[in-house]
């Protein structure tokens, strides 16, 4: 038993978006906590930057960047906050957000709702102004569209240039159900113009972009995706985001419109993982979202390609104290198959 597996049912009884706002206060009375240290067998070097460990907190947990290193005191070696747009936004009517339970799954259609631009930004420079940004930890920032704007290439340009000098990489998240029309951005010619967009808006700055993708994806997409991230030398693929199908479900909630991530995604994340593995030929860094849950669960989604891995819906069924427990298990994972580093295992299923 963990001290959150006694809380979890009290936690349970309050709906699921306003105990997240609970937690997120909560954790803001803990921001400075002590960081992951470098675990040698664990880092990588992901697009020049060396991630501490392979864990990550996704985005959706921390959309405005008020607990980055409170989370990094968890254990994770980097923390992704967003998602974040030139505006502030309400996001879809509530409810809006699920727990189900008996599938160890979470339903969204919060609609990318955050304070905007200005609040992170502030948010990011104090951090950076009191020290935290020089700390081990690794902050990313993921970065989207307004859902009522004229052009939403500009808005993501306009992103880039005020997240560049504060994030140590940018998602550019075109992945999203839940903004109508975003998904069309992962289309070849709308995908390329965004990102011709978004490396012009970067300039000189050398920030790494990452790329976060839907699973809902058909092959011929998979291989343009691809060629267009070699082709603009993306420093990573997200894979991915919440899906629109819908497994067998056992939870009432299931009929709920939205994103589904949680345990039912992690088969399907599995594989189109392994789908851009295979169309990138291992020329592009992956990191693997979506249904990891267990040391396995991480340890195969490494050795399908993933360099990096994220978790969110996991956390809410298993606590803050799953990120540690993920390292210690991938550590005795590369001991045990007889490695000297992570990054031997990547892709080697």
């Amino acid at each position: 038993m963990t001290p959150f597996s006694l809380l979890r049912p009290l936690i349970f009884r309050i709906p699921a978006e306003p105990a997240h706002r609970l937690t997120i206060k909560a954790l803001g009375l803990m921001q400075n906590g002590s960081r992951a240290a470098p675990t040698p067998t664990l880092a990588q070097r992901i697009g020049g930057i060396v991630f501490p460990n392979p864990v990550g907190m996704a985005p959706g947990f921390d959309k405005n960047a008020e607990v980055p290193d409170a989370m990094l005191g968890f254990g994770f070696g980097s923390v992704e906050v967003g998602t974040v747009t030139p505006l502030p936004q309400e996001g879809n009517p509530k409810p809006r957000l699920f727990r189900l339970v008996e599938d160890l799954a979470v339903i969204n259609r919060m609609g990318f709702n955050n304070e905007g631009a200005q609040a992170v930004t502030n948010r990011l420079m104090r951090r950076r102004e009191t020290g935290a940004h020089g700390l081990p930890g690794i902050v990313g920032v993921n970065i989207g569209a307004n859902k009522d704007s004229p052009d939403r290439i500009a808005d993501y340009a306009q992103m880039t240039r005020l997240m560049a000098p504060l994030a140590s990489y940018l998602t550019v998240n075109i992945s999203s159900p839940n903004t109508p029309g975003l998904r069309a951005l992962q289309d070849e010619g709308a995908l390329s113009a965004l990102l011709d967009g978004v490396l012009e808006a970067r300039g000189n700055s050398h920030v790494p972009v990452f790329l976060k993708l839907a699973p809902d994806l058909e092959p011929a997409d998979i291989d343009s995706i691809c060629r267009i991230a070699l082709e603009k030398k993306l420093a990573a693929l997200i894979i991915s985001n919440t899906t629109i199908t819908r497994p067998a479900l056992r939870s009432h909630h299931a009929g709920e419109a939205g994103g589904l991530s949680g345990v039912p995604l992690r088969d399907l994340a599995l594989q189109r993982l392994r789908d851009f593995r295979k169309a990138s030929g291992g020329a592009i860094p992956l990191v693997g979202v979506g249904g990891i849950t267990t040391v396995d669960d991480a340890w195969d989604r490494i050795r399908a390609g993933a360099s990096l891995i994220q978790l969110y819906s996991a956390l809410v069924y298993e606590g803050p104290g799953l990120a540690r427990r993920l390292v210690k298990g991938l550590e005795t994972k590369v001991r045990e198959a007889g490695l000297t580093s992570i990054a031997e295992a990547v892709g080697s299923e």
